[in-house]
Parts: C-alpha cells; structure tokens; sequence
C-alpha cells in the first residue's frame, strides 16, 4: 500500500485557550511540506504549548498505525477511517463516513481532544490533523487545498 501520511498535533492547557495565547495556537499550522523520502512513510509534527510551539519532526517508514487509521485498499481505491484516540473527550457517537481516495488524491481531516490529567486531573487539549495521500506525491503536496476536508472538531469546555 503507497501511502504518504502527515500527522500535525497541538497540544495546549487552559492557559491558551483564550487571549493572546489563543490567537496564536489558532494561527498554528495544519501542514507542512514534507522531507524528501521513499513513500510509504509518516511524517509526524507535534507543537506542544510547553515549548513555544515549536514543530518537532518524526518520520517513519511505513503507513500509519491501524490504531490511528484503517487504511485499506481495494479496485485501485484507498479507504481513509481515523480511529479517535479512547482517552479523549468528547466521544464520538457520530462519526463521517470513510473517505475513498483515487491514487494521487489527499485529503485532510481534523479531530480535537480534551484529556485529563492522570495525577493532576488537569485539562489538556489536543488538535489531530491528518493530511494523507494515496500514491507518490510532491513534497509540497500538503500546502495546497485538498478537493476534501473532514471535520470533527467538537466544542471543548
């Protein structure tokens, strides 16, 4: 399977959640151009508020795991499912449906998270962007609008 995966996560606590601090967690990226690599891989970016936001990079071979994504492949069509993480809240009861993409296609999809502390019970926040493309793709292939967007961005208290 010919898949090129980028996971771009925020992560924040209550003090970004308004303010200044707001407008700039919102002004995060959602994607970046990706490094020079054989396909199939996953480039993963994390910006945490503890550091600034700063992007740190990962890239792995491979697609992602079945525990993030079924990935699965059939008549030359790739079927896109996001698995939401156990631990985040809200729940999702009800979810889009799965997205088929044509080899050279992409598409991007959102989900936000409110987890709580195991020993502090204190609230974080997390914002999931997957861009995922089927095929080889061009490096700044993330940086243009796909022909889809999925949102599951739910209100967070």
């Amino acid at each position: 399977m010919y898949v090129v995966a980028q996971w771009v996560r925020a992560s924040w606590t209550k003090q970004s959640r308004g303010g200044q601090q707001a407008v700039r967690r919102n002004r995060l990226p959602v994607a970046f151009a990706l490094p020079e690599s054989g396909a199939p891989c996953t480039h993963e970016v994390t910006m945490h508020e503890a550091d600034g936001f700063q992007p740190q990079a990962d890239l792995r071979a491979g697609p992602p795991s079945r525990d993030v994504v079924r990935l699965d492949l059939a008549d030359g069509m790739l079927r896109v499912d996001l698995v939401p993480s156990s631990w985040g809240m809200p729940r999702r009861h009800r979810r889009p449906p799965a997205v088929r993409l044509a080899p050279g296609e992409w598409t991007r999809w959102h989900i936000n998270y409110r987890f709580t502390g195991h020993r502090s019970g204190n609230w974080h926040y997390r914002l999931d962007t997957l861009n995922i493309a089927h095929g080889p793709v061009p490096v700044g292939i993330f940086l243009t609008e796909p022909r889809r967007v999925v949102d599951e961005r739910a209100h967070l208290r």
